[in-house]
């Protein structure tokens, strides 16, 4: 069989199990809501593995590393084992591409106790983030968006920007747990994420956003459709289309593959209007007020992410809808937005070092 036979085997493989365990009773369900009840195909009744969006990342890129030349093929299936299943980011990354991995479990590791205390410490900063803010969040933010229609606009808004802080916190948080339990086995994984909430346009945002798996779709997928190297439609398609897939790769609802395409659509519209933004900022003289002009992309930006979470965070496509409803409805509840800050009252504290990361 041929190294393209072999490649093609590998990436079916991976990605079958992956659509048979997450994607199928979804892709399921949605035929069955346009044929009907009489749809044969019953759902299937599984338990979904654990961190499998992750390890099945981590083989194909192993898989495509090797075909390229890239990487030389690891004989040891121990060791090749160990890669796909490193228990500090078994679950939720970040991404690591063997290149960089898999040759730290044939070097010899000896007891560094500075080693050790970085990393105790990013172990320790991660819980915090994880435990102390992202967890003391949640409640809140699951009671306005398991009940949407029983609060007003200000109330959604106010949540979703508590989503905001309390997604980052528990990712970047688990990140940080598992970059400093490496570091304390001996081990170097790549940085996840770099204060993203800072990022002036939404390109520099997937820059310091998940940065393992924004990298990997920009190596196997963006770059083999064509990259920026093709003509412009067919490159504003090809970014399009990685982050449609990119927002189905973190949940099997509809309401994640919308998050994909408003950030695609983010990213193309920035390209087809950069031409006209550019001469703008020439006549407004932008350059002579850097820092201010930085700071009102920031918060342009900030809006944009934000709203994007609103998607992301509801519970299906009718709860997005009702909360666009009640943010255009001017008339604001005080009384709901009240309930919030009392049970805020006592982490005014917690929120405050969040908004600070």
């Amino acid at each position: 069989m041929g190294r393209k036979r072999w490649l093609l085997l590998s990436v079916i493989t991976n990605l079958g199990i992956l659509v048979g365990f997450k994607y199928f009773n979804f892709l399921n369900g949605t035929l069955r809501d346009l044929f009907g009840a009489e749809w044969p195909i019953a759902d299937l009744d599984v338990l979904l593995p654990m961190g499998i969006s992750f390890y099945t990342f981590q083989t194909l890129s192993y898989t495509i590393d090797v075909y390229r030349g890239q990487l030389r093929p690891t004989r040891d299936l121990g060791r090749f084992a160990l890669y796909v299943t490193f228990f500090p980011q078994l679950v939720a990354g970040p991404i690591e591409r063997a290149p960089a991995l898999l040759p730290q479990f044939f070097g010899e590791v000896r007891f560094d106790a500075a080693r050790v205390t970085r990393g105790l410490k990013q172990m320790l900063w991660g819980f915090f983030k994880k435990l102390v803010i992202a967890d003391r969040v949640a409640p809140i933010v699951d009671q306005v968006y398991n009940h949407p229609a029983d609060h007003d606009g200000i109330t959604v808004i106010f949540a979703t920007a508590l989503f905001a802080l309390q997604i980052y916190c528990d990712f970047s948080g688990y990140s940080d747990i598992a970059i400093g339990a490496a570091r304390v086995l001996g081990f170097d994984l790549m940085e996840n994420f770099r204060t993203p909430y800072r990022s002036a346009s939404i390109r520099e945002f997937w820059s310091r956003w998940h940065i393992s798996l924004s990298t990997w779709f920009r190596d196997y997928l963006y770059i083999p459709l064509g990259g920026n190297r093709v003509l412009k439609w067919r490159w504003y398609f090809n970014l399009f289309v990685v982050f449609l897939i990119s927002g189905l790769w973190h949940g099997a609802n509809w309401t994640f593959v919308l998050w994909g395409a408003l950030h695609g659509a983010y990213l193309v519209l920035a390209l087809v209007f950069a031409p006209f933004w550019r001469q703008a900022e020439r006549k407004l003289g932008v350059h002579r007020i850097p820092r201010t002009w930085r700071f009102l992309n920031v918060l342009v930006t900030g809006l944009l992410v934000l709203f994007s979470w609103m998607l992301f965070r509801a519970n299906d496509i009718g709860d997005i809808g009702v909360m666009l409803a009640r943010i255009l409805d001017l008339r604001p509840d005080p009384g709901g937005l009240h309930a919030l800050f009392i049970e805020l009252r006592s982490d005014v504290m917690i929120v405050t070092c969040g908004l600070a990361l």
